[in-house]
């Protein structure tokens, strides 16, 4: 009698499921982080169900949610909770995405408004299904910020929108006042760790922001831990500099399941000074290099900082 693999097509997972287990590792003490209790933490979460919101910080299971919710810090992750691509860190669930929600953007506005932000990251999932990769859809998530909270300032984090021509100037026509969008790891490690992407695509677009508007910040971040070298992270932030990117966050990878990339190595806070020392050295505007740092982590005072760093850096080139 022949057998058959059945997938349990609830896993926010399927395609991972054939793929050999890579036990999760326990996390050293500097990493790990206390469960959220915070009042203001349940308010947060209580208006993104309100409002109908997914958020990234649930669905990438983020270790720094409860410090940053609690503190009504949310970044949103718009155009479902479905992503059309399979990266081997990522926990969002992957699969066939729904249609887009044409009042997505107004309702991730009011959510903004009543937060009271300062500063807002959008994020999303892939939408290789979509002819522009969902770039409409960040554009008028970013003007309905605009209408409803006109002093916030806007962080987004896109994907590459590979294949996708025009897609990236739809968003940068909008004018975010950061333009983030992470190169994830070093380009030795794409086929394994992010199949789907291009590495030299990705760098490209985040050259092409500065191209388009210098005004714009810029922004990418990078995963440690997955096997790396330390000379090809320098090569990467060497690269990322020859782009002109503003600020460079470096994270540990964290493992969410066992059908996840597994942890090479928890990399020291030592070490991750040592990163941020050369990045520094290399002239990034800012860094964010330490074991817990995510892309949108502490990401309202980071925007007040590189807003002081340009200027500083203004006025010595003057």
């Amino acid at each position: 009698m022949s057998t058959r693999l059945v997938i349990d097509h609830r896993l926010r997972h399927p395609e991972k499921a054939r793929r050999p287990d890579n036990p999760v590792q326990r996390k050293p003490a500097w990493i790990r982080v206390k469960a959220p209790t915070h009042p203001v933490y349940h308010a947060t979460r209580a208006l993104m169900r309100a409002n109908g919101l997914v958020t990234v910080c649930e669905e990438a299971g983020c270790p720094n949610i409860g410090e940053c919710w609690s503190q009504r810090h949310a970044t949103m992750m718009i155009m479902g909770d479905t992503c059309t691509r399979a990266c081997a860190f990522c926990n969002v669930a992957t699969g066939q995405p729904a249609a887009l929600a044409d009042d997505e953007p107004s309702r991730v506005a009011d959510a903004v408004a009543k937060l009271g932000l300062a500063h807002v990251v959008i994020t999303s999932v892939d939408r290789d299904d979509l002819p522009d990769g969902g770039a409409a859809h960040f554009a008028a998530t970013i003007r309905a910020i605009r209408n409803a909270a006109p002093d916030t300032t806007i962080e987004v984090l896109t994907p590459d929108f590979l294949r996708k021509p025009g897609a990236a100037e739809v968003v940068m026509a909008a004018r975010p006042d950061v333009y983030n969008h992470n190169l994830e790891t070093v380009p030795r490690l794409y086929p394994t760790i992010r199949p789907g992407a291009r590495y030299f695509a990705s760098l490209h677009l985040l050259h092409h922001v500065k191209q388009f508007d210098r005004s714009i910040f810029t922004k990418s971040g990078l995963m440690v831990g997955l096997g790396e070298a330390r000379v090809e992270l320098m090569q990467v932030m060497d690269d990322l500099r020859a782009a002109d990117v503003d600020f460079l966050t470096i994270g540990q990878y964290l493992q969410p399941t066992v059908k996840h990339a597994a942890v090479d190595r928890f990399v020291t806070p030592d070490e991750f000074a040592d990163y941020a020392a050369l990045a520094r050295g290399k002239g990034f505007l800012l860094v964010s290099a330490t074991p817990l740092t995510r892309s949108s982590y502490h990401a309202d005072a980071d925007f007040a900082a590189l807003r002081v760093a340009r200027k500083a850096a203004h006025a010595a080139s003057a």
